[in-house]
């Protein structure tokens, strides 16, 4: 049903076995061999969600940034639903950005982790729990596994890391685990412990430090809000915490798989945030440098002309009727301005006396 994703994936780790399988001191039939392969499995498709994982940090920033225009339309619109919707999408489509960016890389990873861990369990198919198929040991020695053939499927039955395969936990039945003793040592628990729990507590470590580094880089409106507030303890404890309780039912490939998704995350997150740091100062040295341009020069006054021209252009020009004013007086010739103190000129303050009749 979901070989559209089981195919993909199993073909990425296939290259990759083939590459550090052809390594003279390694070879095909090691377990390093194969741990590698489940990690640039992680690599090369982290790479691949590269540019939407940028997408996501700017859209984050900008959704931090126009927390206050949010909470302003909730609050005015809270009681009709729809205009704020509305009002929403229109300030979303005013700044650029869309809130499904924000989460797309983490659900482009879900089918990724299901694809791994189903191919991962596809090697050995004995088990009858649920999802198994019964088979029995030589049957699924020579049964292919998606892109895997069957001689790749006992190359890694073959395959020990620190005496245990990869494709078991500590949880795993013991029934299940002694169906590869036709192909080496039989694993113990104890072989599975000794490299499940030091996998399990590096993963818990790096989950909880980038998420942390995440948290850092929050505003302090976005940080204050009481939803960010219950993710954030969830992503810097509860989360951690599940990969320590989770760990001991996890295949070893599948907490490969963690630790390399984390050192990833680790890495990128930090070159992306430098990035977008940079560019961030870049577009403030740009704004310092054009508003210093603009601006007078120290020592050099400022020219009265282009001030009047200024002036001019941004005030409208009032015209006065002289013939309207009181007094009847003339308008002063163009460029020239009355003199302080000197009477307008006209009838010059004389008084017309009433003829006398005869």
């Amino acid at each position: 049903m979901l070989d559209f994703i089981y195919y993909p994936v199993s073909g990425i780790l296939w290259v990759w076995h083939k590459v550090f399988g052809a390594i003279p001191f390694l070879g095909p039939n090691s377990g390093i061999t194969w741990a590698l392969s489940v990690m640039f499995l992680v690599f090369t498709l982290r790479a691949i969600l590269y540019k939407p994982f940028v997408k996501q940090v700017r859209t984050t920033r900008q959704m931090q940034e126009l927390q206050p225009q949010i909470k302003a339309l909730q609050k005015k619109y809270s009681k009709d639903r729809q205009r704020m919707a509305l009002e929403m999408q229109k300030l979303q489509k005013e700044h650029g950005f869309n809130p499904i960016m924000g989460c797309l890389p983490v659900l482009l990873q879900a089918p990724v982790f299901i694809g791994l861990f189903h191919v991962l369990r596809s090697f050995n198919r004995t088990g009858t729990g649920y999802g198994q198929l019964g088979m029995s040991v030589e049957e699924n020695a020579n049964t292919a596994n998606y892109f895997f053939s069957p001689a790749d499927v006992q190359s890694f039955l073959e395959a020990r890391l620190f005496g245990a395969p990869i494709s078991v936990a500590i949880t795993t039945p013991q029934a299940q685990l002694e169906t590869f003793g036709q192909y080496g040592t039989v694993p113990t628990v104890l072989n599975i412990a000794a490299v499940a729990i030091p996998l399990m507590v590096i993963a818990s470590i790096a989950t909880h430090f980038n998420s942390r580094a995440s948290v850092a880089r929050q505003s302090e409106a976005a940080a204050a809000n009481p939803q960010s507030a219950i993710m954030n303890k969830l992503a810097l404890w509860v989360f951690p915490l599940g990969v320590l309780v989770g760990g001991p039912f996890l295949m070893i490939a599948i907490l490969l798989y963690w630790v390399a998704n984390n050192i990833w995350t680790y890495a990128q997150q930090h070159l992306v945030f430098r990035r977008i740091d940079a560019e961030e100062e870049e577009k403030k040295q740009a704004a310092l440098e054009r508003r210093a341009d603009n601006a007078p020069k120290p020592g050099v006054r400022p020219d009265q002309a282009k001030k009047r021209k200024a002036a001019t252009e941004s005030s409208p020009v009032i015209e006065e009727d002289s013939e309207a004013g009181a007094g009847g007086g003339s308008a002063a010739a163009p460029g020239q301005a009355p003199k302080p103190g000197a009477r307008p000129q006209g009838n010059r303050g004389k008084t017309t006396k009433p003829k006398r009749k005869r």
